[in-house]
C-alpha cells in the first residue's frame, strides 16, 4: 500500500512496455498486520469551557492493516476502540463521558472505523478515507496522515508506523450534550480533533 512506503529520490521504474513496474520495497511490506496497543495511541482533544483543551485516550484498541503492495486497492484498515476504555486523568470526567450524557457504553460499548479509500497526497503526506461508527452512527471520516516508516525490531518483527489526525463535529454522530456557560458560549465544543499514532507488526507468513 502505497501509504507505507518511503519516498524515493529515484525516478520510478518501468517495464518495457511503458507501465509502472512493482517497486521492490512496496512489493515488501504487502500482509497483514496486527496494531500493537503497547505501542500506539487512539486519542483525541477537545475545546473546554470555551478557553482550554482537554486531552483523552483510550487505552483498549485493536486493529489490522492488510496490506497489497502489488495491488494498493486490495488494501484495507480496520480498527475497534473499547470506549470503557476513554482516560482524560480525571475519574468523574470519564465516568461523565461513558454516561449516556455522551457515549453511553453500556449501549454503545465499541466505536469502529473501516476504511474505503487512500490516497497519496505529496512527499510522506497520505489520507485515509472510511467510514466511522459511534453509538450505532456510521459517517464518512478521511484522516490526514505522516507515514512514519518500517523497520525491525529488536525482537525481529516488522513494523510499520504512521501518524495522523482528523477534525469532526461530535453532534454528527449523536454527542449532542452541553452546558451553557454564564459569560456565553458552551461547555464543551462540538469539533472534536482526533488522533492516532499507530505501530502495527506483520504476520508470519503461513508455513507452505
Amino acid at each position: 500500500m502505497a501509504l507505507f512506503t518511503r519516498k524515493s529520490t529515484a525516478a520510478t521504474p518501468t517495464t518495457v512496455t511503458g507501465a509502472p513496474a512493482v517497486d521492490p520495497a512496496l512489493a515488501a511490506l504487502t500482509g497483514v498486520y496486527t496494531i500493537d496497543p503497547a505501542h500506539s495511541s487512539i486519542g483525541f482533544t477537545v475545546r473546554h469551557a470555551m478557553v482550554t483543551n482537554v486531552r483523552g485516550s483510550f487505552g483498549e484498541h485493536e486493529g489490522t492493516l492488510t496490506l497489497d503492495g502489488t495491488d494498493p486497492a486490495n488494501s484495507a484498515a480496520a480498527i475497534d476502540v473499547k470506549i470503557a476504555s476513554v482516560d482524560t486523568g480525571i475519574a468523574d470526567r470519564d465516568g461523565h463521558l461513558v454516561s449516556g450524557d455522551f457515549f453511553d457504553a453500556e449501549t454503545f460499548p465499541m466505536m469502529t472505523f473501516r476504511s474505503t479509500r487512500a490516497e497519496q497526497l505529496g512527499g510522506e503526506a497520505y489520507r485515509v478515507t472510511g467510514d466511522l461508527t459511534i453509538k450505532d452512527v456510521t459517517r464518512p471520516l478521511a484522516i490526514d496522515l505522516e507515514f512514519n516508516g518500517s523497520a525491525t525490531d529488536v525482537y525481529g518483527n516488522d513494523r510499520v508506523g504512521f501518524e495522523g489526525s482528523a477534525d469532526i463535529l461530535r453532534s454528527d454522530w449523536g454527542l449532542t450534550w452541553n452546558a451553557a456557560l454564564e459569560t456565553g458560549g458552551v461547555m464543551v465544543s462540538d469539533k472534536v480533533k482526533l488522533n492516532f499514532d499507530i505501530s502495527a507488526i506483520k504476520a508470519a507468513a503461513p508455513q507452505a
